[in-house]
């Protein structure tokens, strides 16, 4: 394949030019230049005027796959992420039964081979997510494992998170954090503020998560183990990162920025209702300022999506009951295109690499550059095509998104992976 006169942009590689060729041979990249002479079948794509750039890697995501496979397939979830631009997934282990031992880990990976992207499976740090007993984490990382996460609750045994970081340190293996004490969480979903309030409600108040963070990154420096926090969401959060990550000499600490944390407000729910239920919750213009100028400065080092499927009768419930969470692998360029780029806060180049660089370095996997001999994964995308987002054009198996029938800029032209083209629009 030959993809033809694209504005590459390879911050790995410190590319960032206007009409370069690349072509790909064998499932990798074989070079990049201008004027490359076309070889006997070779397919070629014309991409003037668009970007080419490393398939983006996300670092957090649930395939609901086992168990609640009704909201998504590890199948369904590849043909959303590949409609997104992203070409590797790190999928959470908050399935059911969790992923807390090698033979359902095994299991998982066997079946996410014969998918067209590159899924990656997390274990649990504790069993069952309980948060009582630590996972057999070196069997886990030799059978597969990508990282250690009970995404979805947090692991308050401060000794027992200790133990964690002491292995995951020993095995150079990252841990990732849902950061949401329960002691200041009285309702799940929406923030402690004025719209909780107009609806009869307390919210998760943000206590939850920065006193969490807190506790956590102090203790990831002094075990030295390589900590995310994920989907921050409140401005205290950011400036807490923001000092533990001047304290860090050894690039352990990292966090991410989700789409809808920098996208939304509590504001949404209002008009929203359950589609803009999320943990943790969508908060004010203040915390939305926070986490944008936080990746701004590099203190959130990455976009991951959390995207998280429900189906439509769950999420009609009333509030309360309704589950929390979004989908956000198919919106979350546009998002970060038009909130992020189009106001100016981040570059094209800086945004490549929160989507692309950073998640696939911080998890040691095979991408997030496009060096000669790398895999030829790819996403092409127009950064000026304004598009609306429609339940019926998602490919992902729930459409649970309060970004439906909104008006969003930038669009995924192609995705390529390991040579093959596995999305067109």
């Amino acid at each position: 394949m030959i993809i033809r006169g694209a504005r590459v942009i390879d911050p790995e590689n410190n590319i960032n030019e206007e009409l370069l060729d690349i072509r790909t041979e064998n499932g990798l990249i074989a070079e990049t230049g201008r004027d490359l002479a076309k070889k006997e079948g070779e397919e070629e794509i014309k991409a003037g005027g668009w970007i080419a750039a490393p398939g983006f890697t996300d670092v957090h995501a649930h395939f609901r796959d086992p168990g609640q496979t009704a909201k998504e397939t590890l199948h369904t979830g590849a043909e959303a992420a590949a409609a997104g631009g992203y070409t590797s997934v790190v999928c959470m282990a908050n399935t059911i039964p969790a992923v807390d031992n090698a033979e359902i880990l095994k299991e998982i990976l066997s079946r996410a081979k014969k998918e067209k992207i590159h899924i990656y499976q997390a274990a649990a740090v504790t069993v069952g997510r309980a948060g009582r007993e630590l996972v057999p984490m070196e069997e886990l990382l030799l059978s597969g494992a990508a990282g250690f996460t009970d995404d979805g609750t947090p692991v308050m045994d401060r000794e027992l998170v200790i133990r964690a970081m002491k292995e995951a340190a020993r095995l150079d293996a990252v841990l990732s954090f849902h950061e949401e004490d329960p002691a200041y969480v009285y309702q799940a979903g929406i923030n402690s503020g004025t719209v909780a309030e107009a609806m009869g409600l307390k919210g998760a108040d943000r206590r939850a998560e920065y006193t969490m963070i807190e506790r956590d990154l102090r203790l990831a420096l002094e075990t030295g183990a390589k900590a995310d926090i994920q989907h921050v969401s409140a401005k205290e959060s950011v400036e807490i990162i923001r000092r533990f990550r001047q304290q860090d000499s050894r690039g352990l600490i990292h966090a991410e920025a989700t789409p809808h944390h920098f996208s939304l407000t509590e504001d949404t729910v209002m008009e929203k209702g359950s589609l803009a239920k999320v943990n943790p919750p969508l908060r004010t213009e203040a915390d939305r300022q926070a986490v944008i100028e936080g990746l701004a400065d590099g203190t959130l080092d990455l976009i991951a999506t959390d995207h998280a499927p429900h189906t439509a009768e769950e999420k009609m419930r009333e509030f309360v009951n309704a589950p929390s969470g979004m989908v956000g692998l198919e919106t979350a360029l546009a998002l970060a295109v038009t909130n992020l780029v189009e106001p100016g806060y981040l570059s094209l180049y800086q945004l490549i690499r929160k989507m692309s660089v950073n998640p696939a370095k911080l998890y040691g996997l095979r991408a997030g550059n496009m060096s000669a001999g790398s895999p030829a994964d790819i996403v092409i995308f127009d950064p000026d095509e304004k598009w609306t987002a429609r339940a019926e054009d998602l490919h992902s198996r729930s459409a649970n998104s309060p970004f439906i029938g909104v008006g969003l800029k930038g669009r995924v032209r192609y995705t390529i992976s390991e040579g093959n083209i596995v999305y067109r629009a």
